[in-house]
């Protein structure tokens, strides 16, 4: 079943980075780096309908009206640890947004999430949320992450994701169909303890070194 609130942003810069987050030889530190490369080219899509208005500027040869950014307020919401790994590339592109974060993990035997920590700003009803987390698998991490963002006043969210599989997109739209997904890739499918294939393994792992 298509996903309407789907999309892929299948840009060639973004595919050959994501191909390179996803080789195994690819070590640490490079990971890191690529992931916020990719972060920051995501970032563009992501933001593409924020609103702009006409303003006086002064050229050292005129003074013409040039479109600025209105003001509407941003919150980057990382999904530790991963997350963390988008969030460090959004951020450079965005230093004016908000952080928050949120702790989850993932029950290795239910494969449901378990929360350890949340903080958001106060005034996040009135930003729009962008929620990050490299992979969207069974899709539970995001689903508990979103409604525990709705439940704090959040009304407008979008979600980035790196890789997504096709029972995890299914998962979250039928849970939240009023929040847009962006990844780089959908991927065939889960494998029986709930990775994504072909994928590129662990995200937190492989962005801090730990197995």
């Amino acid at each position: 079943m298509p996903i309407p609130t789907l999309t892929v942003i299948d840009h060639p810069l973004v595919q050959h980075k994501l191909t390179l987050l996803r080789r195994r030889e690819t070590p640490t530190a490079r990971f890191h780096e690529v992931m916020r490369e990719v972060s920051q080219l995501m970032g563009y899509e992501l933001t593409r309908d924020l609103p702009l208005e006409d303003r006086p500027v002064e050229t050292p040869l005129a003074t013409f009206d040039a479109p600025l950014l209105t003001g509407k307020k941003l919150c980057l919401v990382s999904i530790l640890r991963a997350g963390q790994g988008l969030l460090d590339g959004m951020r450079t592109l965005l230093p004016s947004a908000r952080i928050g974060h949120i702790g989850l993990y993932r029950d290795q035997e239910t494969l449901t999430p378990v929360e350890y920590f949340f903080k958001v700003p106060e005034d996040i009803e009135e930003r729009l949320v962008i929620l990050v987390d490299p992979m969207l698998a069974t899709g539970h991490t995001a689903v508990a992450a979103v409604h525990r963002l709705k439940d704090a006043g959040a009304a407008s969210i979008k979600l980035a994701v790196l890789v997504a599989a096709p029972e995890g997109l299914r998962t979250f739209h039928d849970a939240h169909p009023d929040v847009p997904v962006f990844t780089a890739a959908v991927d065939e499918r889960l494998d029986e303890n709930g990775y994504i294939l072909p994928g590129l393994g662990d995200a937190g792992d492989r962005l801090y070194g730990t197995r």
